[in-house]
């Protein structure tokens, strides 16, 4: 079995050279007619998920997170040094850059951009367990819904080094830059999400994110929603 830990993202930065993340960003951006086909190509379907995004991503930042975030930004502060929020870049429709926007769950590093988080990271402090435990970090992703730079539902943005080795890895890899990516996905709702040291396990998602992609339906992103907040509660429950 492959594992991906095998070299570290630090390791393959240090072998291709300090450039290559901007010089793929520049070079991967999907110019081109997609080779694939979706629902979410057609003008009236971009309509009602954007609407749909627009209202949501609304009704959670004036009635959730107008109270919620300031209370975690406390707890935040009182956890340790640092800002409150995490803001990286990260690839999203066609393989443009955005500002993904996460409450911060580690204390300051130097790797932040290189090394994604693993198990047991001795990196993420301890309200930080519980805020990706729970998912709440994610949650000011909403204001990149109401930006227009995500969807509610979509592909998750990797990080951009990411992004550079599994494209390598897969050709296909790229098809999931066709549509904005998400707070949560198809592949998060059946488990795949968190620290990835098996190959084959990217692979999975991939074809997850390229499934949904070629059969999005309105159904599918309720779906995806009430299965992603029932896994949430029974981590929350059995931690």
């Amino acid at each position: 079995m492959l594992e991906l830990n095998e070299v570290s993202n630090q390791s393959y930065i240090d072998s291709i050279g300090d450039n290559s993340t901007s010089d793929w960003v520049k070079k991967s951006k999907l110019t081109v007619d997609p080779i694939i086909t979706s629902p979410l190509f057609k003008k009236r379907f971009k309509f009602l998920k954007r609407t749909v995004d627009i209202i949501v991503s609304l009704l959670v930042i004036v009635f959730l997170l107008s109270w919620l975030l300031p209370i975690i930004a406390l707890l935040v502060i009182f956890d340790s040094r640092g800002p409150v929020f995490f803001i990286q870049k990260r690839n999203k429709k066609g393989s443009k850059l955005f500002y993904c926007i996460k409450i911060r769950t580690m204390v300051i590093n130097d790797d932040s951009d290189h090394v994604a988080a693993v198990v047991n990271d001795v990196r993420v402090t301890r309200l930080g367990k519980f805020l990706r435990l729970s998912h709440i970090d994610e949650l000011p992703q909403f204001f990149n819904v109401l930006i227009g730079d995500m969807s509610i539902v979509g592909p998750r943005p990797h990080m951009i080094v990411e992004n550079v080795r599994y494209n390598e890895m897969f050709s296909y890899y790229n098809d999931r830059h066709y549509v904005k990516p998400g707070i949560t996905g198809l592949a998060q709702s059946y488990g795949y999400h968190g620290a990835i040291t098996d190959v084959n396990v990217i692979d999975k998602k991939t074809e997850y994110d390229i499934y949904y992609i070629k059969n999005w339906s309105v159904l599918m992103d309720v779906q995806i929603l009430f299965r992603t907040l029932s896994n949430t509660l029974k981590k929350i429950a059995g931690r």
